[in-house]
């Protein structure tokens, strides 16, 4: 048994006008293959390049370890200089990640690498935030809790996307009180036995190389598996309609602190009881009998 999932769509010379009909207005997903080749970033942009650039700047590392008990979600497992994260990731595989790293904050200089694409979209230009990983480390399903309309550009390595739209969130065990699936659930080689709703999920799936640029609609549900050590620059369109900035608010000042407030009070039997539901809905949902 494997996942229901179709190939992203791979286009090269598309406009602007065909960016927003084909797939900014419908919400579709696309990669765009020639998109960043006239950046600095698509020549320039490697491990050896960042290590010259920022390598002194200390970075924030995560590990692929679901939070138990009381700790928060997405803890920093340790801080490094980023020339020493390098060294880490070229050593071999690790699962140590680098995520929503501000590159305007912490390396101004290299905001003039890359561009804000004419795609006809607003883009969020006080947030280009790089995404780096070791090879085999991965990134939990999971939609933004800002619901931005990302564009990911990979520069160095290449990894593997899985993608949901808004309306196959009933069979993806979401978590309670969270924008997550259940961390424990492998995308990469789901357990159908344990979470058989997935087999019933209609997705897509794509291979990001060298320069590609994917477009990752709004609210769209996103896995992703570094296949080797890899760098990417994230662009954001921030939402515009009124539905969307009110979840949104919830999202940032109601549901993550309640969630990060329960689980100091319970602990693991929060975390527990959430995923317990989360199985309990997606498989009703699936019309599989407990």
């Amino acid at each position: 048994m494997k996942l229901d999932l179709q190939n992203i769509p791979r286009r090269k010379n598309l406009s602007k006008e065909e960016f927003l009909r084909e797939y900014f207005k419908p919400k579709k997903p696309v990669i765009i293959e020639d998109l960043t080749e006239n950046w600095p970033a698509y020549n320039n942009w490697s491990f050896d390049y960042f290590r010259k650039k920022a390598g002194d700047v200390v970075v924030p590392l995560y590990d692929g370890k679901p939070a138990k008990g009381r700790q928060n979600s997405h803890g920093v497992a340790m801080k490094v200089p980023f020339r020493e994260y390098i060294d880490i990731l070229e050593k071999g595989p690790t699962d140590l990640r680098m995520f929503f790293f501000n590159l305007l904050q912490n390396c101004p200089d290299l905001v003039n690498d890359f561009q804000y694409p004419d795609l006809g979209v607003k883009f969020f230009k006080k947030l280009p935030v790089l995404f780096v990983g070791g090879e085999g480390s991965k990134v939990v399903m999971h939609y933004d809790m800002d619901l931005a309309n990302n564009f990911h550009f990979n520069f160095v390595g290449e990894k593997k996307v899985i993608l949901y739209p808004p309306d196959q969130t009933g069979l993806l065990y979401k978590v309670p009180y969270s924008i997550v699936s259940m961390e424990i659930i492998d995308m990469d080689n789901p357990d159908f036995k344990k979470y058989p709703a997935l087999a019933k999920a209609k997705g897509f799936e794509g291979r990001l190389k060298h320069g590609d640029a994917l477009y990752i609609p709004s609210h769209w549900w996103h896995f992703i598996k570094y296949e080797t050590a890899s760098l990417s620059l994230t662009l954001r369109s921030l939402p515009k309609s009124p539905g969307q900035i009110a979840e949104v608010l919830n999202n940032l000042l109601f549901i993550r602190n309640y969630d990060n407030l329960m689980r100091k009070i319970k602990g693991q039997k929060w975390i527990d009881y959430k995923n317990r539901i989360a199985v309990k809905r997606s498989n009703r949902n699936a019309g599989i009998d407990e």
